[in-house]
């Protein structure tokens, strides 16, 4: 059986989550090391806990590359929370706003 061992190629002799490497046949059949990147998790709704659409899932250091339109979605709270949370806060706000015209009325007319 061949000799599948491999060295790191950098200085970290560890086998950490940040150091993960997988094994590769080269054409010359030499097998080299190939460091694996960290998997990226989805941006979620805080609110909801919804994976946010029309995002890339990238690592964090990686949106930084990214235009403002890749990074976001054009709504307001695009890019933070979901669209089923905007559509509460909307609703909610005009609501609250509803109640109040609502006792504003309601003491005009006890003054009455």
């Amino acid at each position: 059986m061949a000799d599948t061992r491999v060295q790191y190629r950098r200085r970290k002799s560890y086998n950490t989550r940040s150091n993960r490497i997988r094994k590769v046949k080269t054409p010359g059949s030499r097998i080299v090391v190939q460091y694996q990147r960290k998997r990226a998790n989805a941006r979620k709704c805080p609110i909801t806990g919804q994976q946010l659409t029309g995002i890339p899932l990238l690592r964090p250091y990686q949106y930084k590359f990214l235009k403002r339109r890749e990074r976001t979605v054009s709504r307001a709270y695009g890019g933070n929370l979901s669209g089923l949370a905007v559509r509460d806060k909307i609703i909610r706000a005009f609501l609250i706003e509803e109640v109040k015209i609502v006792k504003r009325v309601m003491a005009q007319k006890t003054k009455q």
